[in-house]
């Protein structure tokens, strides 16, 4: 990836330390903590989460919208007994605590009995926390966020064809959280966010096409320039002029690493720990199952250095470590909190997330799918009649059967070849025979929270005209 350029101005972490102080949430969410205590509750947590965001989004050079908002949240979850309540404000100023805290008993009191709530064992706690670079101290000034949006639009009008600009956007922001237990833990993160985005446009009234391009990163640093993103979102854009239809047919269906991301979040939402404890997941009685090829390798990592989702601990204070869901082709783990591991049976897999006014449910961090050894081009080579799917439109996906249908644009493939532009299609199968028919390519780059390179799945059904 290339670097931004940095000619404008950067604000400097001394000029805004404030940002990066969490002394004062950590000191909230231990007060809240002793309250609650105090208040009778057996067993308490809380987290403090801190939101910094600004954007900038412009069209034809000029500047359409220039935003910033700032906020520190709380949330209180007490027990009493096998009984839970969960409170949450923005404003605990004076004996706010305290109040907050019986309020949070009170409503415990009269919650109905839940065996599986509870805080997690100590013994499965964080106890030490890897420096994952999550935080640029440099925080960019609104100048520089408009002239990253203004580049990457005038990147995209120049490229031929585009006649007009969807827009382009340019944000940068600060995301923490602090978690305190009555059981003794402490822990805090800072994670740092910037973004560009740009949209073009090709043609003339009924006639047009858009496509686009992104970037985000934790660092500057780590940013695609704002003129490859609008070139990128430019020539994606001339590339879809003029899309033909196609009919009804069965064919080898090609993912651009775009959306193939997806098809690891079909999986990963059908092993969540939550739709197992309901019985609502189609893999629910697969685990230790092969579900791909004996080469495919999913992990989910939050560990990774810089990465979008990374964090050392989950938001019941477990100490999280990078996992292969799937190893080998086989379903290896769920991902579980404490509450529906204690349901299942099982110990958590320190996937917990969490708002301020929500008690803990499992969800990933940073997923990928691993490479394979063939290029994109070596994917496509032999299929005679195919499509390759670019854009993704709906969600229809049903967890519980597995049943696949969305709606797609992209291009045909004809004799190995990218042939044309191809729109209004709906791509149809089920969820297990996509997983095994799943081949990766060998072009992974890790650019989203999702991450996977070019796929081919055999036999999808293309409903077309």
């Amino acid at each position: 990836m290339n670097p931004s350029p940095s000619s404008a101005p950067i604000v400097s972490a001394g000029a805004d330390r404030d940002l990066f102080d969490q002394s004062a949430l950590s000191d909230l969410a231990q007060r809240l903590v002793e309250a609650a205590k105090r208040a009778g509750a057996d067993a308490a947590d809380a987290v403090a989460v801190r939101g910094i965001s600004q954007g900038v989004e412009i069209r034809d050079g000029r500047v359409e919208e220039s935003e910033r908002s700032e906020g520190d949240d709380v949330g209180l979850r007490v027990l009493v007994g096998r009984r839970q309540a969960v409170v949450s404000t923005n404003d605990v100023s004076g004996d706010g605590a305290a109040k907050l805290a019986e309020r949070a008993v009170a409503m415990a009191r009269v919650a109905p009995d839940d065996k599986y709530v509870g805080l997690a064992d100590p013994a499965l706690l964080a106890k030490s926390f890897a420096d994952l670079d999550l935080l640029d101290p440099d925080v960019p000034a609104t100048a520089e966020l408009e002239r990253r949006a203004l580049e990457a639009e005038a990147a995209a009008l120049a490229v031929k064809g585009v006649t007009k600009s969807g827009g382009a956007s340019a944000s940068a922001g600060i995301g923490g959280m602090v978690l305190v237990t009555s059981t003794g833990f402490h822990g805090s993160y800072l994670r740092s966010s910037q973004g560009i985005s740009a949209t073009a446009i090709c043609g003339e009234g009924t006639g047009m096409e858009r496509d686009y391009d992104f970037t985000s990163a934790l660092h500057a640093a780590d940013l695609i320039s704002p003129e490859k993103i609008g070139g990128s979102a430019g020539e994606r854009a001339v590339k879809r002029a003029n899309p033909r239809k196609v009919g009804t047919c069965r064919v080898p269906v090609v993912f651009d690493p775009r959306v193939a991301g997806s098809l690891v979040g079909h999986l990963v939402g059908a092993i969540n720990g939550a739709s197992i404890a309901r019985k609502t997941s189609f893999l629910k009685d697969r685990l230790g199952q092969q579900l791909f090829a004996s080469d495919i390798r999913i992990v989910d990592d939050p560990l990774r250095r810089r990465g979008l989702r990374s964090q050392t601990f989950d938001a019941e204070g477990v100490a999280v470590k990078k996992l292969a869901i799937i190893e080998a082709g086989v379903l290896t783990s769920w991902l579980l909190d404490c509450a529906t591991a204690r349901e299942l049976g099982l110990t958590t897999t320190g996937h917990a997330h969490r708002g301020v006014s929500s008690s803990p449910s499992p969800g990933p961090y940073n997923l990928h799918l691993e490479a394979g050894s063939a290029t994109p081009a070596e994917l496509i080579a032999n299929i005679k009649q195919g499509f390759y799917v670019t854009d993704l439109i709906g969600s229809g996906v049903n967890g519980v059967t597995g049943d696949y249908s969305r709606g797609a644009s992209g291009f045909w493939i004809e004799n190995g070849e990218i042939a044309y532009p191809v729109s209004e299609v709906t791509i149809a199968g089920h969820l297990l025979e996509i997983f095994k028919s799943l081949v990766p390519a060998n072009d992974l780059e890790f650019r989203y929270g999702v991450n996977a390179p070019t796929v081919r799945i055999e036999g999808l059904t293309l409903g077309g005209r």
